[in-house]
């Protein structure tokens, strides 16, 4: 069974993220800011992060960041999770290390090509 983090500021894209995981048989666990991200994922132990991009504080971009820079989660998948859809938008976030993006609202299908079995 895969786990994944769910990274999200506002707690009805969280509950509707775990649910969407959990009906695909995924352990998942949230927190709401990029600090607690970084915490969380040190105790290790996650197949991915689904990562939104504009939270107060840290925001997504600089979280993935932090998260590459660190040899400890080389394997780990970033799935940018976010409501910007703009083709500019999407270059910048690609680009601060995120393996895709899923844009909000998530669907069953977007969730299973962002993070395969």
């Amino acid at each position: 069974m895969k786990k994944v983090l769910v990274v999200d500021d506002v707690p009805v894209n969280r509950k509707l993220a775990l649910a969407m995981l959990k009906k695909r048989g995924w352990q998942a666990e949230e927190v709401d800011n990029g600090a607690a991200a970084l915490e969380r994922l040190s105790a290790g132990g996650f197949d991915g992060v689904l990562l939104d991009i504009s939270m107060p504080g840290m925001d997504g971009e600089e979280v993935c960041r932090r998260i590459r820079a660190d040899g400890r989660f080389a394997g780990l998948r970033i799935v940018a999770y976010t409501a910007h859809a703009m083709e500019f938008e999407k270059e910048r976030i690609l680009s601060a290390g995120f393996d895709s993006i899923m844009i909000k609202p998530i669907t069953m299908s977007a969730l299973q090509s962002a993070l395969p079995d």
